[in-house]
């Protein structure tokens, strides 16, 4: 972006997407238990959506792709009353990202509400460094410590992941 562009964010366009051109990303590790997923129910049927879902569009199919608010698409999927009451429509914002760009936006949304699950953030942590993402990178835009990175390398059992690195001791 250039100096003379001014960046508008994405909520000041929201728009309203029918659920079934909606659909879940592979990698979100946010988890809700039942009685949080029965109060996020109640809640929108008491105060409406207040936040829309963040997606990313797949023009090859049509489709747009969760970045953010699973769980807020899976309470119009599952509850009718919401579902008729909204006319099948999610307000959703759009976010142009690459992959891995969009699964670290994934885990900012969520990092800062939620509980993630281990092993889709080993998952995560492991499709990144497939991808090519540093440690740094990773660290810095998915807001996570050294020594939690670490531990997520070490849990996912990949020895790729340490490629590149000198674990011999010094020599005296």
């Amino acid at each position: 972006m250039n100096n003379e562009q001014k960046y508008i964010s994405p909520v000041y366009a929201v728009k309203a997407v029918p659920i079934e051109k909606i659909q879940a990303n592979a990698y979100n590790p946010n988890v809700v238990a039942p009685p949080e997923m029965e109060l996020l129910e109640l809640s929108i049927w008491e105060d409406g959506y207040t936040m829309p879902c963040v997606c990313y569009y797949l023009p090859e199919n049509d489709k747009y792709e969760l970045v953010d608010g699973y769980h807020r698409y899976l309470v119009m999927k599952t509850s009718k009353r919401i579902y008729e009451r909204e006319n099948g429509l999610l307000p959703v914002t759009v976010i142009e990202k690459n992959l891995s760009n969009r699964m670290a936006s994934t885990i900012r949304h969520n990092r800062a509400r939620g509980t993630h699950s281990i092993e889709l953030m080993t998952n995560i942590v492991t499709e990144l460094k497939k991808s090519g993402m540093s440690d740094d990178w990773i660290m810095k835009n998915i807001g996570m410590g050294k020594d939690e990175l670490l531990r997520f390398k070490q849990l996912s059992g990949l020895a790729a992941l340490f490629a590149n690195k000198d674990f011999s001791i010094p020599k005296k």
